[in-house]
Order: structure tokens, then C-alpha cells, then sequence
């Protein structure tokens, strides 16, 4: 049996502009890499609600999960939760459970609950809640698809909440050997490495360091025997 696969739908005019950097994809797929759910794709869209149903509905039907990042918050221009019911056939509308958790969480702060905080309470039908133990209001689940916050520590607090609750596969290992070779002197036998052992996913990654040029050949898989055995013909080869 393969893994489950994911993606990731990075939302926001604010990573494609270059003003904010993601980070959100980064910390998913070490994430999913450890508990074996496979990250296959990572898609960045505007603030533009067609687009985003439109991913939704692409990425949803091809992969395990969907994870989505961004625009779950109070302002006219976070408008993911509407997409993602749409795309998912959902109606939405304020929640009771999200706004008496909102509700509370604003009477500690001493903050009015306005009408602009109460967006954060909008949730498809038939949805889950996903935990935020950050800043208290929620993201949720719907189908296959996970929608959280863009705000990393909120994102990454999400994601602890959703983790446990999927299924995964074998953890993906992987190891490396550094050599100080071009791709192109070592390109044809890496290649018949990698068709030796076509369970393997098997790349080459070079760097330049100090003038000198160089690369990282890396070798992925979920069998550690098969991962020895190539590493270990792989080192004979380029050691």
C-alpha cells in the first residue's frame, strides 16, 4: 500500500506580492513526513474567491487531505471559509459552538466581540473544529479539506490538533551522501542506481562552497533495509 498524499493551498495576496514569506509549507511537510502522509503538492493563490474554490475543488479530489493556509480571519478580505463550503457544496453561517468559545475568549480580554471578531465564527455545515489554543478562534474540517490560520505559530498549533486524528504510513527516511563531483560526472550511474531500486525516489541536489562545486545525492524511502542496501552501493560508487 502507498501513503496517503496531501497538499497544501497557501492563500493570500500578501505571500505572492513577496511582502510575507511562508513558511507554513515547510513546517507540513516535515510534519506529514514523520507520521507518513506523502506532501505531492503546494499551490499559492490570491485573495480572489473563484480561484480558491476552484483549487479546493482540484486539490480535494486528487490527494488524501488538503491543508489550507490563510484568510480565516475578521476582515472583508478572508474570505477562505466561504470558499471552501462552496467548493465543498456546504452552506455557512455563524456556528454556536465557535461563537460562545469566541465569545468567552473576548470577555477574558476584556474585548468587545464585534461583528468584524464574529466572521471568525463562520463554519460550514457539517464541519469539525479544529483546536487553537493560540489565539482561540478556530479553524475547521470539512471532507478531506483542513482549513487553518496563516499565522505560523497559529497554523502550527492547528496542525498538532488535526495530526492525531489521521491515519498515516511508514515515516519517509531518507539519507545523503555529499560528493565533490558535478551532476554531470555522475549522472548516468546515479540514474541506473535509482533504476535498480524504483521503490526508492532517489535526487541530486548540487551546491557551490568555496568555488568548489559539488552535490548531495539523497535517497528517500519507506523500506530502511532497501534504503541501506542502496546507500551502501551508492557510497562503492561515489565514496
Amino acid at each position: 500500500m502507498t501513503n496517503p498524499t496531501a497538499a497544501i493551498l497557501v492563500i493570500g495576496d500578501e505571500i505572492l506580492s513577496g511582502r510575507t514569506r511562508d513558511s507554513n509549507m515547510h513546517f507540513l511537510a516535515g510534519e506529514l513526513t514523520r507520521i507518513g502522509i506523502t506532501l505531492r503538492e503546494a499551490r499559492v493563490v490570491a485573495d480572489i474567491h473563484a480561484e480558491i474554490v476552484e483549487a479546493v475543488r482540484a486539490l480535494s479530489s486528487k490527494y488524501t487531505h488538503v491543508f489550507t493556509s490563510g484568510g480565516i480571519g475578521p476582515t472583508h478580505d478572508d474570505i477562505t471559509a466561504d470558499a471552501v463550503a462552496e467548493a465543498m457544496g456546504a452552506k455557512i453561517g455563524h456556528r454556536a459552538d465557535a461563537m460562545a468559545l469566541l465569545q468567552a475568549h473576548y470577555d477574558r480580554s476584556g474585548l468587545p466581540f464585534n461583528e468584524a471578531r464574529q466572521r471568525m465564527a463562520r463554519i460550514p455545515d457539517g464541519a469539525t473544529l479544529i483546536d487553537n489554543p493560540v489565539s482561540t478562534a478556530p479553524g475547521f474540517t470539512i471532507g478531506n479539506v483542513h482549513v487553518m490560520a496563516g499565522v505560523p505559530k497559529i497554523f502550527e498549533a492547528m496542525v498538532a490538533s488535526v495530526l492525531p486524528k489521521l491515519t498515516g504510513g511508514p515515516p519517509l527516511l531518507s539519507q545523503t551522501l555529499r560528493v565533490e563531483r558535478g551532476e554531470g560526472e555522475i549522472a548516468a550511474q546515479f540514474g541506473a542506481l535509482a533504476a535498480e531500486f524504483p521503490e526508492l525516489s532517489m535526487g541530486s541536489y548540487p551546491f557551490i562552497q568555496n568555488g568548489a562545486h559539488g552535490t548531495n545525492l539523497v535517497v528517500r524511502g519507506t523500506d530502511p533495509a532497501k534504503l541501506d542496501a542502496a546507500m551502501v552501493k551508492l557510497t562503492r560508487m561515489f565514496g
